[in-house]
């Protein structure tokens, strides 16, 4: 219709699912069903429902009492970073290859060395088992160093942070296969690492260039 009101970007609710960078039955230690099923129905979900988000939020009266924009811009808040995140996590699997020269030296200027932080990311994976959250190395740009953060959910995250490397730790990551048994979930995981995406994200995050516009 001619009259019809205009959706701005930020509403349009066109977010697509994207397909799995790797096929879901080649990654040791991680079943073809649960790596299916996590992005089907976890990952698909959260896409689903920040579309619905949205649309909701385009056709909110602009006199609605404010108490219904909070809840709705909590909800967006919370489906907008699932999805990002199980993004981030899926492209951040299908590797089998270890760290480059380049982001070994870096994880060392931060944390002394690869396995004081292979350690401490494993552990807050550990600390998160039988809940629900994530395991984030950022490139801090306030810092310049790369740092682990926990998040408890889903609306959680480092401030200044860009996302190198994501663990999912809700159960639905791993419980098909493992069930409660989070820390051999974490093994698998890492060693399924995609190093070189892990090298991109840093090498983008830490270019001048992008830090400029951050």
């Amino acid at each position: 219709m001619a009259n019809q009101a205009i959706v701005p970007p930020a509403w349009e609710g066109k977010h697509a699912i994207k397909d799995l960078p790797f096929d879901p039955s080649s990654l040791p230690g991680l079943s073809k069903r649960l790596l299916t099923s996590h992005w089907q129905n976890n990952y698909g979900g959260a896409v689903k429902r920040l579309n619905l988000i949205e649309a909701q939020i385009a056709s909110l009266a602009p006199d609605a009492p404010p108490f219904m924009l909070g809840a709705l811009k909590r909800e967006e808040l919370i489906a907008s970073n699932s999805m990002a995140l199980h993004e981030l996590y899926f492209a951040n699997l299908g590797g089998s290859s270890g760290p480059s020269p380049g982001l070994m030296d870096a994880i060392a200027a931060s944390f002394g060395n690869f396995a004081i932080w292979e350690r401490e990311f494993r552990s807050i994976g550990a600390a998160l088992a039988g809940g629900s959250g994530w395991v984030v190395l950022n490139y801090h740009l306030q810092s310049g160093l790369l740092r682990n953060s926990w998040a408890g959910d889903h609306a959680q995250n480092l401030a200044h942070g860009v996302p190198v490397l994501v663990m999912d730790m809700y159960e639905h990551s791993y419980a098909l296969d493992y069930g409660a048994n989070a820390a051999q979930y974490i093994a698998a995981f890492m060693d399924n690492v995609n190093w070189l995406e892990v090298a991109r994200r840093f090498d983008r995050g830490a270019s001048p260039a992008f830090a400029s516009t951050h």
